[in-house]
């Protein structure tokens, strides 16, 4: 025959309620805990992103930096090219003048 009083009955189906409650809850931490580490790690995949692309961006700057000094040489050697030509040009054009001036002095003509 069944002893269990009711008040006994009472404490046994509270008792088996709150053990019930106590394993949702520990269902349900352990489900936060699983989504904090799943957090953590894309955290930490986004810091490792960002910072690449920091480096990424660092090095685009450094190779712009180079290629302005590298345009910057090219222009101060077209100049100086130019500058050389103009000179030629100048010296040729002296010596075609000094030609014709020649060239009209006959033989004979002593100045």
């Amino acid at each position: 025959m069944d002893q269990r009083t009711p008040a006994a009955e009472a404490q046994r189906e509270k008792a088996e309620h709150s053990r019930a409650e106590a394993e949702v809850e520990r269902v349900s931490a352990e489900s936060l805990r699983t989504a904090a580490e799943q957090l953590r790690v894309q955290a930490e995949e986004y810091r490792r992103a960002s910072e690449d692309a920091r480096r990424a961006a660092e090095e685009a700057r450094r190779a712009a930096e180079d290629a302005r000094h590298a345009t910057i040489d090219a222009v101060a050697a077209t100049a100086d090219a130019l500058s050389a030509t103009l000179e030629q040009m100048k010296f040729l054009e002296e010596a075609r003048r000094t030609m014709s001036e020649l060239s009209k002095i006959k033989p004979g003509d002593i100045n």
